[in-house]
Protein backbone atom coordinates (compact mmCIF):
# COMPACT_ATOMS: atom_id res chain seq x y z
CA UNK A 1 0.00 0.00 0.00
CA UNK A 2 1.28 3.22 -0.83
CA UNK A 3 1.54 6.13 1.16
CA UNK A 4 0.85 9.62 -0.90
CA UNK A 5 0.92 12.95 0.01
CA UNK A 6 -1.41 16.14 -1.19
CA UNK A 7 1.99 18.06 -1.08
CA UNK A 8 2.61 19.59 -5.22
CA UNK A 9 6.61 19.23 -4.56
CA UNK A 10 8.12 17.08 -7.22
CA UNK A 11 10.27 15.17 -4.72
CA UNK A 12 11.77 15.88 -1.27
CA UNK A 13 14.31 14.55 1.02
CA UNK A 14 13.76 15.01 4.88
CA UNK A 15 16.84 14.76 7.18
CA UNK A 16 17.73 12.13 5.00
CA UNK A 17 21.72 10.32 5.75
CA UNK A 18 22.64 7.46 3.47
CA UNK A 19 25.87 5.83 5.04
CA UNK A 20 27.63 3.09 3.24
CA UNK A 21 29.27 0.04 4.99
CA UNK A 22 29.60 -0.40 8.98
CA UNK A 23 32.07 0.13 11.75
CA UNK A 24 35.18 1.81 11.38
CA UNK A 25 34.92 1.53 7.43
CA UNK A 26 31.88 3.11 7.07
CA UNK A 27 31.41 5.63 4.44
CA UNK A 28 28.59 8.64 5.05
CA UNK A 29 27.48 9.31 1.82
CA UNK A 30 24.38 12.31 2.80
CA UNK A 31 24.29 13.91 6.39
CA UNK A 32 20.65 15.00 7.59
CA UNK A 33 19.87 16.51 3.87
CA UNK A 34 16.73 18.25 3.81
CA UNK A 35 15.84 19.55 0.01
CA UNK A 36 12.66 20.20 -2.18
CA UNK A 37 12.42 19.74 -5.96
CA UNK A 38 9.29 22.24 -7.05
CA UNK A 39 7.43 21.73 -10.31
CA UNK A 40 8.89 23.17 -13.42
CA UNK A 41 12.41 23.37 -12.20
CA UNK A 42 15.77 22.91 -13.23
CA UNK A 43 18.48 22.54 -10.34
CA UNK A 44 21.82 20.76 -10.59
CA UNK A 45 23.58 19.14 -7.72
CA UNK A 46 27.17 20.21 -7.17
CA UNK A 47 30.14 19.54 -5.20
CA UNK A 48 34.26 18.26 -4.25
CA UNK A 49 34.13 14.62 -5.09
CA UNK A 50 32.71 12.21 -2.48
CA UNK A 51 30.52 15.05 -1.64
CA UNK A 52 27.74 12.81 -2.26
CA UNK A 53 26.39 14.05 -4.86
CA UNK A 54 25.67 10.21 -6.75
CA UNK A 55 23.98 9.21 -3.61
CA UNK A 56 21.71 12.18 -2.96
CA UNK A 57 20.33 11.35 -7.24
CA UNK A 58 20.08 8.04 -6.17
CA UNK A 59 18.46 8.50 -2.95
CA UNK A 60 15.84 10.98 -4.52
CA UNK A 61 15.44 8.44 -7.50
CA UNK A 62 14.42 5.43 -5.34
CA UNK A 63 17.34 3.84 -6.89
CA UNK A 64 18.62 3.83 -3.60
CA UNK A 65 17.01 3.26 0.08
CA UNK A 66 18.33 5.66 3.13
CA UNK A 67 19.57 4.78 5.95
CA UNK A 68 17.42 7.18 7.85
CA UNK A 69 15.26 10.03 6.97
CA UNK A 70 12.27 10.40 4.49
CA UNK A 71 11.79 10.87 0.77
CA UNK A 72 9.04 11.14 -1.14
CA UNK A 73 8.81 10.88 -5.22
CA UNK A 74 5.57 12.42 -7.11
CA UNK A 75 3.21 12.02 -3.95
CA UNK A 76 4.10 8.67 -2.66
CA UNK A 77 6.59 7.64 0.47
CA UNK A 78 9.27 6.07 -0.73
CA UNK A 79 10.37 4.72 2.81
CA UNK A 80 9.22 1.07 3.26
CA UNK A 81 8.37 0.37 -0.74
CA UNK A 82 9.43 -3.06 -1.50
CA UNK A 83 11.31 -3.35 -5.09
CA UNK A 84 8.21 -3.88 -7.03
CA UNK A 85 6.43 -1.09 -6.05
CA UNK A 86 9.59 1.06 -6.46
CA UNK A 87 10.31 -0.31 -9.80
CA UNK A 88 6.37 0.95 -10.61
CA UNK A 89 6.59 4.47 -9.29
CA UNK A 90 9.97 4.58 -11.05
CA UNK A 91 8.31 3.51 -14.68
CA UNK A 92 5.60 5.70 -14.07
CA UNK A 93 6.86 8.89 -12.88
CA UNK A 94 10.44 9.02 -13.36
CA UNK A 95 13.04 9.79 -16.38
CA UNK A 96 17.13 8.84 -16.21
CA UNK A 97 19.78 10.17 -18.36
CA UNK A 98 23.43 8.96 -17.67
CA UNK A 99 26.81 9.68 -19.08
CA UNK A 100 27.06 6.57 -20.48
CA UNK A 101 23.68 6.38 -23.21
CA UNK A 102 22.55 2.52 -22.39
CA UNK A 103 21.08 2.00 -26.43
CA UNK A 104 20.29 -0.89 -27.43
CA UNK A 105 22.65 -1.19 -30.40
CA UNK A 106 20.31 -3.24 -32.20
CA UNK A 107 17.36 -0.91 -32.54
CA UNK A 108 17.02 2.32 -34.06
CA UNK A 109 16.77 5.31 -32.69
CA UNK A 110 12.63 5.01 -32.48
CA UNK A 111 13.19 2.01 -30.89
CA UNK A 112 15.32 2.87 -28.09
CA UNK A 113 12.78 5.97 -27.51
CA UNK A 114 10.48 3.60 -26.87
CA UNK A 115 12.23 0.85 -25.41
CA UNK A 116 10.70 2.15 -22.02
CA UNK A 117 6.91 1.81 -22.84
CA UNK A 118 7.45 -1.26 -24.47
CA UNK A 119 9.05 -3.05 -21.26
CA UNK A 120 6.25 -1.75 -19.20
CA UNK A 121 3.35 -3.04 -21.95
CA UNK A 122 1.98 0.04 -23.22
CA UNK A 123 2.15 0.09 -26.45
CA UNK A 124 3.64 3.20 -28.09
CA UNK A 125 2.07 5.86 -30.22
CA UNK A 126 3.74 6.87 -33.27
CA UNK A 127 2.66 10.11 -33.32
CA UNK A 128 4.61 10.82 -29.79
CA UNK A 129 7.70 8.85 -30.79
CA UNK A 130 8.41 11.34 -33.83
CA UNK A 131 7.32 14.23 -31.76
CA UNK A 132 9.81 13.68 -29.25
CA UNK A 133 12.71 12.85 -31.50
CA UNK A 134 12.09 16.06 -33.57
CA UNK A 135 11.89 18.08 -30.49
CA UNK A 136 15.11 16.33 -29.90
CA UNK A 137 16.27 17.27 -33.40
CA UNK A 138 16.79 13.92 -34.41
CA UNK A 139 14.12 14.26 -36.92
CA UNK A 140 16.13 12.45 -39.73
CA UNK A 141 17.64 9.53 -37.95
CA UNK A 142 14.29 7.78 -36.41
CA UNK A 143 15.98 4.57 -38.31
CA UNK A 144 19.39 5.02 -37.40
CA UNK A 145 21.10 2.20 -35.06
CA UNK A 146 23.57 4.20 -32.21
CA UNK A 147 26.39 3.45 -34.07
CA UNK A 148 25.46 5.71 -37.15
CA UNK A 149 25.44 8.45 -34.28
CA UNK A 150 27.69 11.37 -33.04
CA UNK A 151 27.91 11.21 -28.94
CA UNK A 152 25.77 14.13 -28.72
CA UNK A 153 23.19 12.53 -31.13
CA UNK A 154 22.79 9.39 -28.70
CA UNK A 155 22.41 11.72 -25.26
CA UNK A 156 19.65 12.85 -27.40
CA UNK A 157 18.43 9.55 -27.99
CA UNK A 158 18.66 9.00 -24.08
CA UNK A 159 16.49 12.18 -23.58
CA UNK A 160 13.58 10.98 -26.13
CA UNK A 161 13.96 7.99 -24.25
CA UNK A 162 13.87 9.61 -20.84
CA UNK A 163 11.07 12.14 -21.34
CA UNK A 164 8.61 9.89 -23.97
CA UNK A 165 6.59 8.54 -21.00
CA UNK A 166 6.06 12.13 -19.62
CA UNK A 167 7.76 11.70 -16.16
CA UNK A 168 7.35 14.24 -13.43
CA UNK A 169 10.74 14.48 -13.00
CA UNK A 170 14.15 14.06 -14.91
CA UNK A 171 17.15 12.52 -13.11
CA UNK A 172 20.72 13.29 -15.18
CA UNK A 173 23.90 12.28 -13.94
CA UNK A 174 26.73 14.13 -15.00
CA UNK A 175 24.87 13.57 -18.83
CA UNK A 176 26.92 15.75 -21.01
CA UNK A 177 30.56 14.38 -18.69
CA UNK A 178 31.64 12.65 -22.24
CA UNK A 179 30.64 15.58 -24.78
CA UNK A 180 32.90 17.97 -26.29
CA UNK A 181 31.87 21.36 -25.04
CA UNK A 182 29.59 22.74 -28.58
CA UNK A 183 27.82 19.05 -28.41
CA UNK A 184 27.42 19.39 -24.42
CA UNK A 185 25.81 23.18 -24.99
CA UNK A 186 22.82 21.48 -26.70
CA UNK A 187 22.41 19.29 -24.82
CA UNK A 188 21.77 21.13 -21.98
CA UNK A 189 19.77 23.62 -23.95
CA UNK A 190 17.53 20.78 -24.22
CA UNK A 191 17.00 19.66 -21.17
CA UNK A 192 16.18 23.62 -19.96
CA UNK A 193 13.88 23.53 -22.63
CA UNK A 194 12.03 20.41 -21.46
CA UNK A 195 11.48 22.20 -18.33
CA UNK A 196 10.59 25.66 -20.22
CA UNK A 197 8.22 24.33 -22.75
CA UNK A 198 7.44 20.77 -21.65
CA UNK A 199 6.70 21.31 -17.99
CA UNK A 200 9.59 18.48 -16.58
CA UNK A 201 11.24 19.04 -13.62
CA UNK A 202 15.27 18.26 -14.21
CA UNK A 203 17.62 17.01 -11.39
CA UNK A 204 21.37 17.15 -12.65
CA UNK A 205 24.47 16.38 -10.59
CA UNK A 206 27.36 17.63 -12.78
CA UNK A 207 30.93 19.05 -12.07
CA UNK A 208 30.89 21.66 -14.32
CA UNK A 209 30.15 25.09 -13.66
CA UNK A 210 29.13 25.92 -17.61
CA UNK A 211 26.74 23.48 -17.02
CA UNK A 212 25.40 24.57 -14.15
CA UNK A 213 25.07 28.02 -15.23
CA UNK A 214 22.20 26.50 -17.35
CA UNK A 215 20.12 25.34 -14.39
CA UNK A 216 17.68 27.78 -12.57
CA UNK A 217 19.00 26.47 -9.27
CA UNK A 218 22.41 25.09 -8.23
CA UNK A 219 22.41 22.83 -4.80
CA UNK A 220 26.40 22.59 -3.25
CA UNK A 221 27.14 19.72 -0.94
CA UNK A 222 30.25 19.27 0.95
CA UNK A 223 30.93 16.14 3.20
CA UNK A 224 27.66 14.73 2.83
CA UNK A 225 25.73 18.26 4.13
CA UNK A 226 24.15 20.79 2.06
CA UNK A 227 25.91 23.64 2.47
CA UNK A 228 24.11 26.11 0.26
CA UNK A 229 22.77 27.01 -2.75
CA UNK A 230 22.70 29.99 -5.98
CA UNK A 231 19.70 31.06 -7.87
CA UNK A 232 19.99 31.95 -11.86
CA UNK A 233 23.81 31.83 -11.23
CA UNK A 234 26.27 32.40 -13.71
CA UNK A 235 28.86 30.01 -14.43
CA UNK A 236 31.75 32.31 -12.22
CA UNK A 237 29.40 32.70 -9.62
CA UNK A 238 29.38 28.67 -9.64
CA UNK A 239 33.71 28.40 -10.13
CA UNK A 240 34.13 30.79 -7.39
CA UNK A 241 31.90 29.17 -4.72
CA UNK A 242 33.04 25.66 -5.58
CA UNK A 243 36.96 26.87 -5.20
CA UNK A 244 35.10 27.93 -2.02
CA UNK A 245 34.10 24.34 -1.08
CA UNK A 246 37.38 22.91 -2.50
CA UNK A 247 39.10 24.98 -0.03
CA UNK A 248 37.75 24.38 3.50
Amino acid sequence: MFETTDSPIVARLDDVSKTHGRGPQAVHALRGVSLEFAPHGFTAIMGPSGSGKSSLLHVAAGLEPPSSGRVELAGTVLNGLDETALTVLRREHVGFVFQSYNLMPTLTVAQNVELPLRLAGARPARARTSEIIERVGLGGRSGHRPFQLSGGERQRVAIARALVSQPAVLFADEPTGALDTHVAAGVLALLRESVREAGQTVVMVTHDPVAAAYAERVVFLADGALVGELWSPTREQVAERLTELACV
